[in-house]
């Protein structure tokens, strides 16, 4: 399948690989830009473990420390997978969503050893924190992740020549940012088929006509590309 895939090219080139390995080829054309914010190093006295819900919060954070003996507390199996690529020696996959890495992190540390720094990008809802309540959880804003303005042309001369078999959305953001760019141009998805990585993720795509819409059972990436059968 022609797999189209509008993720931040840092996610976009890993993910490619991943469709090339089942036999699929992927189209990048990126919806969404990273800026990655300068600074001093992040402090990390009192810090029992760092919280990653994306790639980029390793990326990030790997930009302002030297240290990588902290115990990383990954969202999922490609956040961890960069994290040990850049050097992290005691990385944890929680394997899901945010709300499984709370879940596995009340097991992982405990409440009494230090606060857990959560490297996060701009406009996080704070949501983790949150349900991480008996644990000092402290939050530091790292990168922006910032929408296009306009359809990528290379997405619209695809989907004109129809060379686009399905698209992947992994996350209610992005679904909502090519929803609302396919919206304004008008564009006819009725020939692509859309595979989400979760509910919210494929609620965000309405009220957009697909071939079809899959949605992965669990939010992570293996489930999530098994889809494309």
């Amino acid at each position: 399948m022609r797999v189209l895939l509008t993720r931040p090219k840092e996610d976009a080139a890993l993910t490619a690989r991943q469709l090339a390995l089942r036999g699929h080829e992927a189209l990048l054309a990126p919806l969404l830009s990273t800026r990655f914010f300068d600074g001093p190093d992040v402090t990390l006295d009192g810090v029992q473990a760092i919280l990653a819900t994306s790639a980029n919060g390793v990326r990030a954070l790997a930009q302002r420390t030297g240290a990588r003996d902290l115990p990383i507390f990954a969202v999922g199996p490609q956040t961890a997978a960069e994290a040990r690529k850049l050097g992290f020696a005691d990385v944890k996959s929680a394997n899901g969503d945010a709300e499984a890495l709370a879940r596995a992190a009340t097991a992982w540390a405990q409440p009494g050893k230090g606060a857990l720094l959560h490297v996060a990008g701009e406009g996080n809802d704070g949501k983790l924190a949150a349900r991480l309540a008996d644990f000092s959880v402290r939050r530091d804003i790292l990168y922006a992740v910032t929408p296009a303005e306009k359809m990528p042309a290379e997405i619209l001369a695809w989907l004109g020549q129809g060379e686009v078999d399905a698209a992947l959305f992994f996350s209610p953001r992005s679904a909502a940012i090519f929803r609302d760019l396919a919206m304004k141009e008008r564009l006819d998805l009725k020939g692509v088929l859309a595979v989400a990585i979760s509910p919210p993720a494929a609620a965000a795509l309405a009220p957009l006509a697909f071939a079809g819409l899959r949605t992965a059972q669990r939010p992570n990436l293996d489930d999530f590309l098994n889809l494309l059968t």
